[in-house]
């Protein structure tokens, strides 16, 4: 039941993040189910303690490929995917835990947290940059062999 609740709400805040974003209505489905996959690599790694770090890493770069693979299928632009995806997995609470840390004064506590949002948050970048890089590899090697 856990897992159920987990893919229903990682598909809607993603789809929803597409309306927000404003992307085109045929393609808030495939955001949806862009963060929703995303999200569910990620539950999956961090509740079987691979740390939140190496959780987010994994489903961004997942979330990458499938918006690369989604963009070609029906030429749309990868961003629209990408971005949507990667809502459920941006550090927003952790974030404002650092900052009403700070507001209390806490700041052995602010630190801490905003070490872990700002390594959640290049996790997040190193997922996406790896799957493009990843994407060039294969795709020059394709062209080299033809």
């Amino acid at each position: 039941m856990v897992y159920f609740s987990q893919l229903i709400t990682s598909f809607v805040a993603s789809a929803a993040f597409g309306v927000m974003f404003n992307a085109p209505k045929e393609s808030l489905v495939k955001c949806g189910v862009s963060g929703m996959l995303g999200w569910m690599l990620y539950f999956i790694l961090e509740s079987n303690g691979y740390g939140t770090i190496l959780a987010t890493l994994a489903a961004s770069f997942l979330i990458a490929v499938i918006s690369q693979v989604m963009a070609k299928m029906y030429r749309t632009p990868i961003i629209i995917f990408s971005v949507a995806g990667i809502i459920p997995l941006v550090p927003g609470g952790l974030s404002y835990d650092a900052m009403r840390h700070f507001v209390e004064k806490d700041y052995m506590g602010t630190v801490t947290l905003a070490a872990k949002a700002s390594m959640i948050s290049g996790a997040l970048a190193v997922g996406l940059v790896f799957s493009e890089v990843f994407n060039q590899i294969i795709w020059r090697s394709g062209k080299t062999h033809k």
